[in-house]
């Protein structure tokens, strides 16, 4: 094995390294002197293993002086972290809240973190988070649960590329799904996977929650050209698959609509600074016409023509209901 010039092998001097950023991360600032009685080393080996955290991007800080000594910075990137037992127990515990959607915004983010952490945590660990999740209730818990295990799955699928099987139960009954995972996607409190199926030989999307004994099958795949995930998923849950697709323009910003429609219920694009085009779904034209009278803004139907005479019938019956005496 080879020595490292300061009587220590290359193990010994990664071990030794590890232990320095351990200490460095634990409190504000050590001496060399202090830093060299910890690892049973010179300064002079103090200030080599420093040199090599350095070399691999962790910003070490040397002051000199009766305050002086060596501390930890913050860098231009994020360089590994290491942590202990339980500060891995509780960061795990807070990406499984973050990816429940209690975090506004870090859903999508504490998914793809969490499947990293979770590939490398040991089991016992592992045995910790998940009593503390299944001991964890939260208020804010309405909406479909997605198991938390199917998102870990999925999201090491899309990462190494891996095709995944598992069983769909949709509108048309249950069955088996192979498919090439491409992206998750979360909107509001439902979580959606892009992937292309391969006995369909298309791209489909599947609620999770709607998703069971998700597995890999260890083939890996290579990606295909792929259609933008948020726009697909969009459109596969606003509009596709309904029996009726609206079309209508409202006197609104995109920005101010799209804050009142969430993308689940319907698809806003931009027609000039003041106006945009609302695209949405449904089955029945009465309920499309009474969800579309709690905007607040003047709108236009484009599309179906059928949906204005139903707009047309419902405003004369509610005309005549604030006009009639007691």
């Amino acid at each position: 094995m080879a020595d490292d010039g300061d009587g220590s092998t290359t193990s010994t001097t990664t071990g030794r390294v590890l232990r320095l950023l351990d200490l460095l991360q634990s409190r504000p600032v050590w001496s060399g002197t202090e830093l060299a009685e910890r690892l049973g080393v010179t300064t002079r080996s103090v200030r080599r293993d420093v040199e090599r955290l350095r070399d691999l991007g962790y910003p070490v800080n040397a002051g000199r002086g009766a305050g002086g000594g060596y501390q930890l910075g913050a860098g231009r990137r994020l360089p590994p972290l290491l942590l202990d037992d339980d500060e891995a127990v509780a960061v795990a515990v807070c990406l499984r809240l973050a990816a429940g959607g209690t975090v506004e915004g870090l859903g999508e983010a504490a998914v793809r973190t969490l499947a990293k952490l979770d590939q490398v945590l040991p089991s016992r660990l592992r045995g910790q988070v998940e009593a503390i999740h299944q001991a964890t209730v939260t208020l804010d818990s309405a909406g479909p649960i997605v198991d938390s295990r199917t998102l870990l799955t999925l999201a090491r699928a899309v990462r190494e590329t891996e095709q995944v099987v598992f069983t769909y139960t949709g509108p048309r009954g249950t069955g088996e799904r192979r498919v090439e995972p491409y992206r998750l996607v979360a909107t509001g409190r439902r979580w959606y996977l892009m992937a292309f199926d391969l006995d369909r030989d298309n791209w489909r999307t599947f609620r999770l929650d709607r998703i069971d004994a998700a597995r890999s099958r260890g083939w890996r795949y290579a990606p295909r050209e792929a259609p933008d995930a948020a726009d697909f998923v969009s459109r596969a849950i606003s509009v596709s698959g309904y029996g009726h697709v609206a079309r209508v323009r409202v006197h609104a910003s995109k920005l101010a609509v799209e804050q009142q429609v969430p993308p689940s219920v319907g698809r806003v694009t931009a027609d000039g600074a003041d106006h945009c085009v609302l695209e949405a779904g449904g089955h029945d034209l009465s309920v499309m016409a009474l969800n579309l009278g709690r905007l607040p803004w003047p709108f236009e139907v484009i599309e179906p023509p059928e949906l204005r005479t139903v707009l047309a019938e419902q405003g004369r019956r509610l005309s005549a209901a604030a006009t009639r005496l007691p």
